[in-house]
């Protein structure tokens, strides 16, 4: 019996959150007396997924069929499902990110397993098997058992460190679940995972600076990309800013738009409005700056500096840029 982690990649590499995800496993694997395999499919190179090891994952079984290289629910669940049959998985690692969530609703059914997202501690398995997981945005925690043979677990983004075993390698086998035509006749249309401003995934994202309308308009946005340019940081908006067409709609962060949970989030010119807060909550650590002493952002925030955005961020930027010498 294995632990089984699902790994997404992108662009030829293993994408952060799954690099936690096989870190969580290999964890969890120590802790039962176990190894921990990965299974993987699509374009990722034979170095990203040997590098692995690094992670804890001893094993990676890789599908290379080039029908995988575009995310299909149901092929994708034949796949993992197929590993989790021949390594007698019990239990199964995901980043909860959106094919995590679609892949792993259709695995606990399949295999009659019980499913717990979002997770953000290490299972207790003194007696029974329990996860906590973060609940209503953020703003609680709920302790679950998952009874079930099969247990399926998706870890929220940004809570575990991936773990650097450096020079460890994993072995690399080939795994062919035979997908057919049939297996990819649910394929949604083509989705393309974009960059931000700031030159990174912002569901993927450790920090993101984030702007609001009180940036005025788009042709001050340089300040949230240079900022986020110094801090390795993907770039947000809120809601208005993206439907005034002032930023693209992917980068629209709310309870209507993508849900972050980065280790830092910077919220500048931003009110707050509790639609986006739903987004946000489970960042670790939430910066505001805002001019408006009385914004209710500030009530959410961790550390609030009122004042004038286009007097605050320069000197951010120039502090940062001095941390860099």
């Amino acid at each position: 019996m294995s632990v089984l982690v699902f790994v997404e990649g992108l662009n030829g590499e293993i994408k952060k959150s799954s690099l936690e995800a096989a870190s969580y496993g290999s964890q969890v694997a120590q802790t039962l007396g176990t190894s921990a395999t990965a299974v993987a499919m699509g374009d990722i190179s034979q170095n990203a997924l040997a590098k692995l090891g690094e992670q804890g994952i001893s094993k990676v079984l890789y599908d290379a069929d080039e029908k995988l290289e575009k995310f299909v629910a149901e092929a994708y669940v034949k796949v993992i499902a197929k590993a989790a049959e021949q390594e007698n998985a019990k239990v199964l690692v995901f980043a909860h990110s959106n094919i995590g969530a679609a892949v792993g609703s259709r695995l606990a059914v399949r295999l009659n397993g019980s499913l717990a997202t979002n997770v953000t501690t290490l299972p207790k398995t003194d007696g029974a098997f329990t996860v906590t997981r973060s609940v209503f945005s953020g703003k609680a925690f709920a302790e679950v058992e998952l009874t079930s043979d099969v247990k399926i677990i998706a870890v929220q983004k940004n809570n575990f460190e991936v773990s650097q075993n450096a020079g460890t390698t994993a072995t690399v086998e080939n795994l062919s679940a035979d997908v057919t035509d049939a297996d990819l006749t649910t394929a949604p249309k083509e989705t393309v995972m974009q960059e931000t401003g700031g030159g990174v995934l912002l569901q993927e994202a450790a920090i993101v600076v984030s702007g609001g309308r009180g940036l005025k308009g788009p042709e001050n946005w340089h300040l949230i990309e240079d900022l986020a340019r110094e801090l390795g940081a993907a770039t947000a908006c809120s809601k208005p800013v993206a439907d005034m067409d002032w930023r693209p709609h992917h980068e629209h962060v709310g309870q209507t738009g993508i849900t972050v949970s980065p280790n830092l989030y910077i919220a500048i010119g931003i009110s707050g409005a509790i639609q986006h807060l739903a987004g946000v909550n489970s960042s670790k650590v939430i910066v505001v700056i805002n001019k408006d002493a009385e914004a209710p952002f500030f009530k959410a925030a961790d550390y609030g500096i009122v004042g004038d955005a286009f007097e605050v961020v320069p000197k951010l930027i120039e502090a940062a840029k001095a941390l860099d010498k």
